[in-house]
């Protein structure tokens, strides 16, 4: 069962990335680059065609050009705003998330997020279809679809925290965590197959996906082991089991009273004390059992008073700006940068995922071995800088070198935030200062991605913004975002280095 949990929850949240990657394909097909169109009008005048020639220019530049309202001057600022829109509703949503994740039953709330989440993924798909050119309808979606994909991760870290210890957390979700990237490589094919003949299926097919994985998950998902127990309890044979029966006793506490039973027929004084229906009174002798009563939800503040929670949750804010920038404007860059179409933009930029699933896994490999989960944030975040640095210059390389820095540059980006969002969340949501609570797990996953989400909002808009006056200025920002992630972990690494005692996510135990 535990690889059974292992397997779905991967592929439920496979679905939710491949689900949001579609509007980085897409954007170079919303903003097509019309100096071909012109060429072609060029050509046509100097034919000597001018009674023709204006038909032929609003032809292609209505149906070959770009998508309405996207074909502005400022283009660039449109679709970060999209890119906020999701990711602003998204960033506000998790910290609601989590608090109402915990009072729900995670299957049935994550099973409805991914139905209404394909519900909205869909229909962005479908203004291509009906010819939507208003840009509140495509702003509504992108917020409405970020809000409800909120139920997704920290629904699914507490599932899959229930199942697996401390033991070898960090490899353990280094590969699970790999779903983000498997996600985004998948999303990127699916959306790049049909970006330049119908972009609407890039969204249609991916929204249909993550609708069928809810249906999925409804059916399959168990939340916790002790659900499997219960599960068997009920289907135990009948004929072995003890017969019982529950009272609520005081303070929440249960007091469960077995009956015994003897091979000995009970006297005439005892029959008349006897209710005459089926319930079941104890007879001496009584057996009781009490249950302590569930632990209550841990608060808001509570959960920001946990050593290292607000140190890591401020640092994955500027780890997740670097990642969201390159996942939704990667394919953009690498098509103005490199000269490419659309779909080979989208087949290359899936190698930035593939060294994301790498550095991910060698992430939580390396910190199980050192117990060390800061230094290992620190040191890839530190080689990260001078990565994108290089990747700046990916225009006046060839393609070799251009693989090998996506492949490098995606292991060193997504390394921390993978760690971070996965092994020290779970790590500190089971931290021995909340003595055994582990409602306390989904709160502080929503807290530390909330933190985070809020500077995966914040990267695409800036490079929405900066990219107007030249790329350099968006990896500038980049490389400033890493060192202040960087800085903010420095106490943490500090408090690891000093310490003799050579065990797992010392600085959070």
């Amino acid at each position: 069962y535990r690889a059974l949990t292992f397997i779905l929850t991967f592929l439920l949240y496979t679905s939710f990335h491949l689900s949001r990657k579609p509007i980085s394909i897409v954007k170079s097909e919303l903003h097509k680059n019309c100096s071909s169109v012109s060429e072609l009008a060029t050509i046509a005048s100097s034919n000597g065609r001018g009674s023709q020639q204006p038909s032929l220019t609003s032809l292609h530049t209505d149906v070959d050009c770009s998508w309405k309202p996207f074909d502005k001057r400022n283009y660039k600022q449109l679709l970060g705003a999209m890119d906020y829109s999701f990711l602003c509703a998204y960033a506000v949503g998790m910290y609601l998330s989590g608090i109402i994740g915990e009072r729900l039953p995670i299957r049935l709330y994550l099973t409805v997020g991914m139905l209404t989440s394909g519900l909205f993924t869909c229909l962005f798909g479908l203004g291509y279809v009906y010819n939507i050119h208003s840009l509140g309808f495509y702003i509504f979606v992108q917020v409405a679809n970020g809000l409800v994909q909120t139920t997704g991760w920290p629904s699914l870290v507490t599932c899959i925290g229930n199942w697996f210890g401390k033991g070898r957390r960090g490899l353990i979700m280094g590969l699970w965590n790999s779903h983000t990237s498997v996600g985004n490589i998948l999303g990127s094919l699916i959306a790049g197959y049909w970006v330049s003949s119908n972009w609407g299926l890039s969204f249609i097919v991916p929204g249909l996906i993550i609708a069928a994985m809810g249906a999925v998950c409804f059916l399959f998902l168990i939340e916790h082991p002790n659900d499997l127990k219960s599960m068997y309890a009920q289907n135990s044979c009948p004929g072995k089991s003890v017969p019982t029966k529950s009272w609520n006793g005081v303070n929440g506490h249960t007091e469960v009273y077995l009956q015994y039973k003897d091979n000995k027929t009970q006297s005439y004084d005892t029959e008349l004390l006897l209710p005459r229906d089926s319930v079941c009174v104890p007879v001496q002798p009584v057996v009781v059992v009490k249950r302590e009563s569930e632990p209550s939800a841990i608060s808001f503040m509570g959960a920001l008073r946990i050593p290292g929670v607000i140190e890591f949750s401020l640092c994955l804010l500027f780890a997740k700006l670097v990642s969201y920038t390159f996942l939704f404007w990667l394919p953009l860059y690498i098509t103005k940068a490199a000269h490419l179409d659309a779909k080979k933009a989208a087949d290359l930029s899936t190698l930035f995922d593939v060294g994301g699933i790498v550095g991910g896994i060698l992430a939580g490999v390396i910190s199980d071995k050192l117990g060390k989960r800061a230094t290992t944030c620190a040191v890839m975040l530190l080689l990260a800088a001078p990565t994108l640095y290089g990747f700046s210059m990916i225009s006046e390389f060839g393609l070799g070198p251009t693989i090998g820095m996506l492949l490098v540059c995606g292991g060193l980006v997504n390394g921390p935030y993978s760690l971070i969002t996965t092994a020290v969340s779970a790590d500190l949501g089971t931290h021995k200062s909340l003595k055994g609570n582990a409602r306390a797990l989904s709160t502080v996953t929503a807290i530390i991605d909330g933190t985070g989400s809020v500077g995966a909002a914040l990267g695409p808009l800036l490079a929405g913004l900066l990219s107007s006056g030249g790329w350099n200025r968006v990896f500038y920002m980049l490389m400033t975002a890493d060192f202040l992630a960087l800085l903010l972990l420095l106490r943490l690494v500090t408090k690891e280095l000093a310490s003799t005692k050579s065990r797992p996510i010392s600085t959070v135990e």
